[in-house]
Parts: structure tokens; C-alpha cells; sequence
């Protein structure tokens, strides 16, 4: 079983435009590199250069916002989502 992707719209361009996508079940780590090699640049969007997840970047595994959890070595099981969401700033 695979590992469900939401994609926020403006990282689409990097998925063909599917705002959903599946990846490999494994750590958060695992997915977003399999997911960077099926969807080149797409990791670059979510990690910094350090390999951290971007500061304006929140990532969710089942609901649970992975900074609060495990961070980049969250499991994230078969039949597990991922959701990657872009901070949104206002005034």
C-alpha cells in the first residue's frame, strides 16, 4: 500500500498539476526523497538547503504537525497522509 501526497497548489507545477500524489511509506525523510526523485525540484520546495523543512512550510502525517512530532524521522505507515501546506501571512 502507498502513502498519499496532498499537494498545495502552488507546488502543482511540480506534480503535472495533481494536487494529490502517492509516494513509498517510510520516515517523512524517505518520503520526501522519493518523492523529489519521481517529482524533480519538489524536495527543494519543502527542505532548505540544510535539509531542514522550510521555515514557512508546515507538513502534517494523519493530521499530527510533524515539528511536534518526530520531525524529518515521523513514520508515515501505508494508507498514511501527508500533507504539505504552504504558511500563509497577513495583515
Amino acid at each position: 500500500m502507498s502513502v498519499s501526497v496532498r499537494i498545495p497548489t502552488i507546488l502543482r507545477a511540480y506534480t503535472g498539476g495533481s494536487a494529490q500524489v502517492t509516494a513509498e511509506p517510510g520516515t517523512l525523510r524517505e518520503v520526501i526523497a522519493w518523492l523529489d526523485a519521481h517529482y524533480p525540484g519538489l524536495g527543494g520546495r519543502i527542505l532548505d538547503d540544510q535539509g531542514q523543512i522550510r521555515r514557512f512550510v508546515n507538513v502534517y502525517v494523519d493530521d499530527e504537525d510533524v515539528r511536534l512530532a518526530g520531525g524529518l524521522d515521523t513514520p508515515v505507515p501505508s494508507g498514511g497522509q501527508v500533507s504539505v501546506i504552504p504558511a500563509v501571512a497577513g495583515g
